[in-house]
């Protein structure tokens, strides 16, 4: 049985001046993330633009993080739609690409009851033989995934093996873990709650924050792992500054002008956001030198 677990970072999607994909920029991301010693390597998440992609290019970006990665470490793939049509045949392709598990976001921009959401993901773990890790976003999709659809869906699905939830609301991640019974991985999906999942009973976290400091975010389950809660808790807030920045704005898009800032070319964010502003600049230089300064102490 697959385990999803440790620091999954949902990679960006870096691109060129004119919104093209850039291939070796992408593939040098997936080398220095896997370097610092992330656990899995998540493409096609909302840190990585899915939403602005189209099939072509979420087949392409698939097809190269899987060739890069070479199995070092396990590959996540996001690959839920609006329908259940769409869902089911990139998840197919992804599978033919090689990918190790599926990230799979409940429907969004339509209104859906628990039991709409209950089918459309029991429909997808019948039509795909790959682990399954539901997604749980509220604030994008307009809805939450209630833990007792969680609960059933994962006695009748044995591939669904874990839940990322970004709901921000820590006493619905605390209610997938216990109605769960441990059956499956409930992940973290809010970089501010990492620790704290995973003192609840969680296994790790899907943190797009580790695309900016990845030895802070790996180092929090490290250290969490060793039973050092104090020292992991001292990395956990360091996450603040940047979480902050990141609320000035769409957050991937901020996360992106970030990356830049440091000397990485991943390029602007898919239109219509941009990720340009003035005042997010000098929040983020004034962030970023933080950062380097305890590096150099």
């Amino acid at each position: 049985m697959f385990e999803p677990k440790g620091i999954i970072v949902p990679i960006v999607t870096p691109m060129k001046s004119d919104e093209e994909i850039n291939e070796e920029q992408l593939r040098f991301q997936v080398n220095r993330l896997i370097s610092k010693g992330v656990h899995g390597i998540f493409c096609l998440g909302t840190t990585g633009e899915f939403y602005a992609l189209t099939v072509e290019e979420k087949i392409r970006v698939i097809e190269i993080v899987v060739d890069e990665v070479k199995k070092r470490v396990p590959v996540y793939a996001g690959t839920g739609s609006i329908s259940v049509k769409e869902t089911v045949y990139l998840s197919k392709k992804a599978k033919e690409l090689g990918v190790d598990a599926l990230s799979i976001v409940s429907p969004y921009y339509v209104a859906v009851s628990q039991e709409d959401i209950y089918n459309y993901f029991a429909e997808i773990a019948e039509s795909i033989d790959l682990p399954i890790i539901l997604y749980n976003i509220p604030a994008r999709t307009g809805n939450n995934i209630d833990y007792k659809t969680v609960a059933k869906l994962v006695v009748n699905y044995k591939n669904i093996v874990g839940i990322k939830d970004s709901s921000g609301n820590f006493d619905n991640t605390l209610r997938y873990i216990e109605d769960t019974g441990q059956k499956i991985a409930v992940l973290a999906g809010n970089d501010s709650l990492i620790l704290w999942t995973l003192i609840a009973g969680g296994q790790g976290a899907v943190a797009g924050t580790a695309n900016l400091f990845p030895e802070i975010v790996v180092g929090i389950y490290n250290l969490w792992r060793e039973g050092n809660i104090s020292e992991a808790n001292e990395l956990q807030k360091k996450l603040r500054p940047i979480r902050d920045a990141m609320k000035m704005g769409n957050p991937n898009s901020v996360l992106k002008r970030a990356m830049n800032l440091l000397g990485y070319n991943v390029g602007p964010a898919r239109r219509p956001v941009t990720g340009l502003n003035e005042k997010i600049d000098e929040e983020l230089e004034r962030v970023l030198k933080l950062y380097k300064k305890e590096e150099e102490q």
